[in-house]
């Protein structure tokens, strides 16, 4: 599963003006980019706090929270790339925070 080019695709509210993606060089770096742009949301939602903690359903929440959220990871043995929902983002968020907390 690594080095598995990954674009998220994401919505941020109804307007389709606010659909945008971003391209991870494997589904690690992109779990990692989920992650990232949720903890940039707690802190622009959060100023004053130095330390912002959250746990996974806060994480699942904001994921569920955005119009849209798919991803596409590129598959070598058909040269193409796969789409994969929302719940399995939500997995594999999980499975990547566990790996780093180890």
């Amino acid at each position: 599963m690594s080095n598995r080019h990954t674009i998220i695709l994401m919505q941020t509210s109804q307007h389709r003006a606010t659909r945008t993606f971003m391209d991870y060089e494997s589904i690690s770096q992109a779990m990692d980019g989920i992650c990232g742009l949720y903890e940039r949301k707690l802190k622009e939602l959060n100023p004053a706090l130095r330390n912002i903690t959250y746990d996974i359903s806060d994480l699942y929440n904001f994921i569920d929270g955005l119009a849209d959220m798919s991803a596409l990871v590129y598959d070598h043995s058909i040269q193409a790339y796969l789409p994969y929902d929302r719940q399995w983002i939500k997995q594999r968020t999980l499975q990547h925070l566990k790996k780093l907390a180890h």
